[in-house]
């Protein structure tokens, strides 16, 4: 077990972390006591130091130092800088805007002054995922924040579906240019649910729009900071096709839950496993798209149902599903 207790024994001998949220977009969001750490500690570690540099001026904070800390440097700084504060120097921890390792760096310097006794203190105070979930009219709890998805589409569905069966609001980052697509393969994996998107927060053109996934495509062009809320999953949510992996439980998970009985009628719990370790079972794939094929609404074509299996099953790849599936009777 590890306490502050013993820390703060050692305080005398080592520095301490401290772990300063700063402003979205508002200068004045930034608190008092937050600007007498960052002025009083001996360096200031950021993502950007001209960012925090500039940020911090524009504040009339006054900082003694800067280091830069991010992810690509963030493992190779973690010794010099636990050795200045076991020599008693003082860091604040800061991310470009709002509060740090949420979805930023910072989380292995944290772990190791944990792990080696040196006190870290956090200064709360804004935080964009906090921010969107307090204005957007949404279900704020339980919720769960992600950070940023992957860019490849396979990547983002492996991302999302661990979570889309939870009855909780998923919040989540965005790009601007990614933002469209996003929505599109969450509407593909979960069906249609509200969303709020929320950009700009604190700043001068701050804009919440609170809409359905199923009107994604209705977006306008948006600027700026995104930060986006998919409401928990509902009676009245229809899922797609592709969306029923999402509640797929795992083998140890032994029951399955109202919502999860819900989205998948004709799912096993568990799918089973092939003759090949890592391979699911030529039967299975053939049965899986047959669910599929069922559920939907006006059928799939050969290779796009190719797709939504190999999204569901292990060791297949798209042309050889394609072919599998040939016998099949199709709507075009």
């Amino acid at each position: 077990m590890k306490s502050d207790a013993a820390s703060r024994q050692n305080e005398a001998l080592s520095g301490r972390l401290w772990v300063v949220a700063t402003p979205l977009g508002n200068p004045g969001d930034l608190s008092p006591r937050a600007r007498e750490v960052l002025a009083a500690v001996d360096c200031v570690l950021a993502e950007d130091t001209r960012r925090s540099g500039l940020l911090l001026a524009a504040c009339g904070v006054k900082a003694a130092g800067f280091m830069s800390l991010h992810e690509h440097n963030e493992q190779s700084r973690l010794k010099t800088i636990l050795a200045e504060l076991q020599q008693g120097r003082n860091f604040a921890l800061v991310s470009d805007a709002g509060t740090p390792l949420l979805s930023d760096p910072g989380y292995r310097l944290v772990r190791a002054c944990r792990e080696q006794g040196i006190l870290v203190s956090p200064l709360p105070g804004p935080s964009a995922p906090l921010a969107a979930l307090s204005a957007a009219g949404l279900p704020p709890q339980p919720y769960v924040f992600l950070g940023f998805p992957p860019r490849k589409a396979g990547e983002v569905r492996k991302f999302f579906r661990p979570y889309l069966a939870l009855p909780a609001t998923i919040a989540f980052f965005e790009r601007k240019d990614r933002l469209k697509n996003t929505l599109e393969l969450l509407y593909e994996l979960c069906g249609d649910r509200e969303i709020c998107i929320a950009r700009e927060l604190t700043k001068t053109h701050e804009e919440f729009i609170l809409t359905e996934l199923a009107k994604f495509g209705e977006l306008p062009e948006l600027l700026g900071e995104i930060t986006v809320l998919l409401g928990p999953p509902s009676g009245k949510t229809t899922v797609s096709p592709s969306g029923m992996s999402a509640a797929l439980p795992d083998a140890s998970a032994g029951a399955v839950s109202d919502t999860q009985a819900e989205i998948l009628p004709d799912l096993p719990l568990v799918a089973r496993p092939g003759a090949v370790p890592g391979v699911t079972d030529q039967s299975e794939v053939l049965r899986l798209a047959a669910v599929l094929q069922k559920n939907s609404a006006e059928g799939f074509k050969p290779r796009r149902l190719a797709r939504q299996v190999r999204d569901l099953t292990e060791g297949w790849r798209v042309d050889d599903i394609y072919v599998l599936l040939q016998g099949m009777d199709f709507k075009e």
